[in-house]
């Protein structure tokens, strides 16, 4: 079963090489890569304030259950028929690193409490690592890298130029951020 890290270290490499393939990453030495955006609006149909429990409703008809954290102080004022609003986003940015720069792994997070009238609130999570280039096989056209915590990952790169930009013992740092943001709004107009 593969950990979650792996999973996102996959995807990470993945849309590493999405930026080779534009062969802009190794000429501007940084490339943004704008991940995943979506939206998603439910309708409370459902709130235990003793449990702190909330079931909503979507476009789709679909019911969904959740448990609400402690840490959202302002559970006390949705009501049933309130609108709930999710938008999530990510990017990915990637740097060739410089011959002798230190390697980085690090996480941050922070959370936002929303100012407004209704309840909102902003997540995000970066983290930053150091991949090392360790294998390329021009008959296959693959590159692996290794990372922090022991993690090795192979992956084709589609475009014969960037494979050729890259070389054994090339650094790159990758970042990437995730941000929730959630609003509710009033069933009462």
């Amino acid at each position: 079963m593969k950990t979650l890290h792996t999973v996102v270290m996959i995807g990470l490499f993945g849309l590493m090489l999405i930026a080779l393939k534009t062969g802009d990453f190794v000429n501007a030495q940084v490339k943004t890569l704008q991940g995943e955006s979506a939206s998603v609006t439910a309708t409370i149909e459902a709130i235990d304030q003793g449990t702190r429990t909330m079931t909503v409703k979507d476009d789709k008809g679909i019911y969904e259950t959740m448990q609400v954290p402690a840490e959202v102080k302002r559970f006390s004022e949705l009501k049933v028929g309130d609108k709930i609003t999710a938008r999530y986003y990510s990017n990915v940015v990637i740097r060739l690193k410089k011959p002798g720069e230190a390697a980085v792994d690090l996480d941050t997070a922070a959370l936002t409490r929303g100012e407004g009238a209704q309840p909102a609130a902003t997540a995000a999570a970066q983290r930053t690592i150091t991949a090392t280039v360790v294998e390329m096989d021009p008959q296959t056209m693959s590159v692996t890298v290794t990372g922090p915590n022991g993690y090795k990952y192979s992956r084709r790169v589609a475009d014969k130029k960037a494979f050729a930009q890259l070389k054994v013992g090339d650094r790159l740092d990758m970042t990437w951020t995730d941000a929730v943001l959630i609003a509710a709004e009033s069933s009462k107009k």
